[in-house]
């Protein structure tokens, strides 16, 4: 569900838990922040957030924004919604801090001296990407992407800090003109909701979705809104009704979990319609179930228990705890049906598998604090490298672009080497960009494929599950129809 706005926060005056009066900076205050970092901060770090509160405030002290509050609300809104994410205590400084270097006459050495480089470094990223202009010819945006892809693979926080604002700025849009809103609601639309997509963060995803869809079109956006309105009644004791049968069925077999009901994003309802070509009244898995237990085995008996209490709808099953997506995502998906017969979408994952899916990469930190690794990062900093090298070896700056527009919007299959691993391929993948996948060596030498014993042609379009064998041959070399 959409996330509820954090500028709606507000709260009375009280001591401040870092030993000062709480400063009121329009509706967000700074013991807002204050009381979140308490829950998973040492003293010490929330004591240099503080710091760099006042530091802020200072630099900002007589900015307003345009819809009138104290500026420094920006910054704290933004350090509030990281914070949310247990992000680490330099990234919450530096989300305070994010808009001193641009628009107060600090340097970043006075950040450096009072905060240290971590801080500054991270601060700095921030104020490139902000000097980033989306706006231009083809070829001066496939160079704004490589600066932002620079930026992110330098540190992985300056991004998150950077979409931390830009949700806040979509929150906050109405004080702009139109034709202003429409321009950053286009800009959110196409680059920062795909790429906090790509880095797994399903919870900002769906709001940048959500937000930019109810500014680029709000009429749309209104009729959806108004239709998921008029249907929850129904379709919630519907879904009550099964998430209830759900959990006496797991209480009795003695698994403990949490059976919870959701709802999708207007945006994802919208896209969904668009795919299937229909009304909403004809739209399924608007209303969903979602089960969170402890282990993997767990999982999958659930999805047995279910299955016994509810027919599955054929071809629905969808195993992502197995074969993960890109970024990180695990989860079972499955489709019922019902009571009274209507189909209900359930998902089934670990409370691990659940932090990963509503954080994705930011879930690094919360990892880094118990000790564990984290696999979206890992995978986050792959995917920035493998883009770095093929910009690098792209001489062609629309070639790199159109590689990375397909790498951020993917649709992907997966299918299989002779030996059984897994590859994932984007849709539409030939089994010449399999020979590649597998080793560049390969690609350069095949000279055909077989999927389960049968011979095909190199531009033979792959699908699902399909086991294919790459044939070489030494003499065989790269041709221009490839």
């Amino acid at each position: 569900m959409p996330t509820t706005a954090v500028t709606a926060r507000r709260k009375e005056p009280q001591s401040s838990k870092v030993g000062r009066p709480p400063v009121f900076t329009g509706q967000v205050v700074i013991s807002d922040l204050i009381e979140v970092l308490e829950e998973y901060l040492d003293p010490k770090e929330v004591k240099a957030v503080y710091k760099a509160y006042l530091f802020g405030a200072d630099a900002h002290d007589g900015q307003r924004r345009r819809s009138g509050e104290a500026f420094i609300s920006h910054p704290l809104s933004v350090a509030l919604i990281l914070a949310d994410m247990r992000l680490d205590s330099p990234s919450i400084s530096a989300a305070i801090l994010h808009d001193v270097i641009e628009d107060t006459p600090t340097l970043r050495e006075q950040l450096a001296e009072s905060f240290g480089e971590d801080v500054a470094l991270l601060v700095d990223g921030v104020s490139k990407i902000d000097q980033i202009e989306f706006e231009s010819k083809e070829h001066a945006e496939a160079e704004n992407f490589r600066k932002m892809l620079l930026a992110m693979a330098k540190d992985i926080r300056v991004i998150l800090i950077k979409l931390a604002d830009r949700i806040h700025n979509m929150r906050t849009l109405d004080s702009l003109r139109s034709d202003q809103r429409k321009r950053i609601a286009q800009q959110t639309f196409d680059i920062y909701a795909p790429i906090a997509n790509r880095l797994g963060m399903y919870t900002w995803t769906q709001e940048l979705e959500d937000l930019s869809f109810q500014h680029l079109y709000p009429k749309r956006y209104s009729a959806i809104r108004k239709e998921i309105s008029k249907r929850r009644g129904n379709r919630k004791r519907v879904v009550d009704r099964s998430r209830l049968k759900i959990t006496e069925e797991l209480e009795e077999t003695g698994i403990n979990a949490t059976v919870v009901g959701r709802e999708k994003n207007i945006y994802s309802v919208y896209r969904k319609m668009q795919d299937r070509r229909g009304p909403m009244a004809e739209m399924g898995g608007i209303f969903a179930i979602r089960i969170i237990v402890s282990t993997v085995d767990e999982c999958y008996r659930v999805l047995g228990i279910i299955h016994n209490l509810y027919k599955p709808v054929p071809g629905m099953f969808k195993d992502y705890i197995a074969i993960s997506k890109a970024n990180g995502y695990q989860s079972l998906h499955t489709q019922l049906f019902g009571t009274f017969g209507q189909s209900i979408e359930v998902q089934i994952r670990t409370t691990d598998m659940h932090w990963v899916a509503e954080s994705g990469v930011a879930s690094h930190w919360r990892y880094k604090s118990q000790g564990g690794e984290a696999p979206p990062q890992i995978l986050a900093n792959r995917w920035l490298v493998d883009l770095i090298e093929t910009q690098q070896e792209s001489g062609n700056p629309s070639e790199f672009l159109e590689h990375l527009k397909t790498d951020l919007f993917p649709d992907e299959i997966y299918v299989f080497t002779p030996k059984g691993d897994i590859k994932k391929l984007p849709k539409g993948a030939s089994a010449l960009d399999f020979a590649y996948a597998i080793h560049s060596d390969i690609g350069n030498h095949c000279i055909g494929a077989k999927i389960s014993n049968e011979a095909i042609p190199l531009h033979h379009v792959l699908n699902n599950g399909d086991h294919i064998e790459v044939l070489t041959a030494r003499s065989a070399c790269p041709t221009p129809l490839w």
